[in-house]
This record gives structure tokens, C-alpha cells and sequence, in this order.
């Protein structure tokens, strides 16, 4: 009870910021925004072969995290709390947390970002289970890797350059897999030949979370 009350507060308290300020949703509102109408006008996504166009919507929200999740840690050293969180909040509780509110956060702009490109290029949907599994898989694997790397680079000096110089090379192998997920979800429907695909979603995002779970208290600590 006591780890539930714990990562609980740190959700709220997370959420209730977010609510105050509104600097993340603004962010990737105007950044998904930007994003998608340059899409759909300049590089003509509608004319696009299968793959590119499952994979462009991949790179508008890859970049739309990064400029929101490092702050899950970093806006705790701007505020001064990072050492006030230290001292009432167990390691686990706090990378739980952490995870739960970057991970409601992210799944919300994830699906709303979806639902508009669906829309503005007309896509069909294949596969609704393939495409809920697709999201929500992904949304996991990106927001385990960002909030454990948010934490290292929190107290860093270029926290912005160091978060993105990290997490790109991390996140790389998931962007590959949600490619093909995607393409089976929005075009070819969920066929044997990308069964292993979700599988593979499966394996990152429980490695990532239980790496995150091990290696969170030396990083807290330190």
C-alpha cells in the first residue's frame, strides 16, 4: 500500500504541474501540429509509398518526446525539489511514478496525433487491434527509455543535448518495430509475418521498464 500511495503522489503531483503550467502540452501541440500540416503539404504524404507513410507519423512523436518527456526529472532541478523528492520518496515510487505520468501523458498526444493523421491523409485502418497494441506498446517502450534517461541527464549542464544525443540511438530499434506494426495495423492488417514484431514490442518495452526498475536506485543515489 505504502508503494502505491507513493508512486500515486508522485503521478498527481507530476499532473497537477503539467495542469498549471501546460509548458509540455503546448509544446507538442504546436510541434504536432507544425509537423503534420508539413507533412501533408510539402512532402505530399498521400502520394507516399506504405512504409514511409507508417513511418513519418513514428518521427513526428519520437521528436514531440523529446521535447517534452526530459522535463518529467529536469523541471524538478529548475523548481529546486530534486533533493525534497530525494529525501521523501523511495527510488522505486518515484521512477514509477515518473513512468505512469509520462506514460498517460504520452499515450494522449500518441492517440490524438493518430487520430489526426488518419484523418488528414485518409488512411484506412486495417487492423484496430494491431493499431491499439501499436500505440500502446510503443507509448510504453518511449516513455520507460525517456523517464529513465531524464533522470540521468537532470542534473547535467546541456540537459536538452544530452537527453536527445542519448535517447536517439536507444529508441532507434523501437522506431524500426513500430514502423512494420504500424504499416500491418493502418495497411496490410495483422498477417503471421508480424507476429515477431509484437513480440519484440513486448521484449523492449519489459526490458526497458525492468532495467529502468534495477538501475534506478544507483542513478537516484547518485
Amino acid at each position: 500500500m505504502d508503494f502505491i500511495k507513493g508512486t500515486t503522489a508522485v503521478f498527481w503531483k507530476d499532473m497537477q504541474a503539467e495542469l498549471r503550467s501546460r509548458y509540455a502540452i503546448n509544446t507538442v501541440l504546436a510541434f504536432v501540429g507544425a509537423a503534420l500540416l508539413l507533412i501533408l503539404f510539402t512532402l505530399k504524404a498521400q502520394q507516399l509509398p506504405p512504409t514511409p507513410k507508417s513511418g513519418l507519423i513514428w518521427i513526428v512523436i519520437l521528436f514531440a518526446a523529446l521535447s517534452s518527456l526530459s522535463r518529467s526529472f529536469v523541471a524538478e532541478t529548475e523548481r529546486q525539489t530534486f533533493d525534497l523528492l530525494r529525501i521523501h520518496g523511495k527510488p522505486s515510487e518515484v521512477f514509477t511514478g515518473k513512468l505512469l505520468y509520462n506514460f498517460t501523458f504520452t499515450l494522449a498526444v500518441n492517440i490524438g496525433t493518430f487520430a489526426l493523421y488518419i484523418f488528414l491523409l485518409g488512411l484506412p485502418v486495417a487492423d484496430f487491434l494491431a493499431l491499439t497494441l501499436t500505440i500502446i506498446l510503443g507509448t510504453l517502450g518511449l516513455s520507460s527509455v525517456a523517464t529513465m534517461l531524464a533522470a540521468i541527464v537532470a542534473q547535467a549542464d546541456r540537459k536538452g543535448a544530452i537527453f536527445s544525443v542519448l535517447s536517439i540511438p536507444l529508441l532507434f530499434p523501437l522506431i524500426l518495430i513500430l514502423v512494420r506494426t504500424s504499416k500491418a495495423a493502418l495497411i496490410e492488417g495483422l498477417t503471421p509475418n508480424y507476429i515477431n514484431d509484437f513480440w519484440a514490442l513486448f521484449g523492449f518495452s519489459g526490458v526497458s521498464i525492468s532495467a529502468g526498475i534495477l538501475l534506478f536506485d544507483y542513478i537516484w543515489e547518485e
